[in-house]
């Protein structure tokens, strides 16, 4: 088991968070659910990916903000187009490759692209990709490739 563990706080959709979530990457499941006084799932454990999380149907004190995101590093602009679609479904898209699913929790979408080139050594063609990747909302791979070369 890995020592540190996420945890999210749903006010009652966990299960079906959890659900949703394992089919958008490989090597995703759940785990267990644990049920509450009712008989209702109360606590989900499961993994994205490889890495363990566990939701909580913890009631509607607590929303999600963007202090706190999920960070897909994507290979590939066809894995953003993907990975974008089913995430905004049903919730809300930001800028920079930020969005916020339909659970109103927020990811982070972004291609190794982009990281190979903000951190350019010409600064200025890292320069232009950065100020690209500010306008853009999805983002996209050639636009950040045309924007370094000026």
């Amino acid at each position: 088991m890995q020592k540190i563990t996420t945890f999210l706080w749903f006010d009652d959709q966990a299960e079906e968070a959890a659900g949703f979530y394992t089919s958008l990457f490989k090597d995703s499941r759940v785990l267990e659910v644990t049920p509450g006084p009712t008989g209702a799932a109360m606590v989900v454990t499961f993994e994205l990916a490889g890495q363990r999380f566990i939701a909580l149907n913890g009631g509607p004190e607590f929303k999600f903000t963007e202090a706190i995101s999920l960070y897909v590093d994507c290979d590939s602009q066809e894995e953003v187009d993907e990975l974008w679609a089913k995430l905004t479904e049903g919730g809300e898209e930001s800028q920079c490759g930020w969005l916020k699913d339909r659970y109103g929790l927020s990811w982070q979408i972004i291609p190794r692209r982009l990281q190979e080139l903000i951190g350019d050594p010409d600064p200025e063609r890292a320069q232009r990709a950065v100020k690209a990747m500010l306008g853009m909302g999805k983002i996209d791979i050639q636009g950040l490739e045309d924007a370094a070369d000026g």
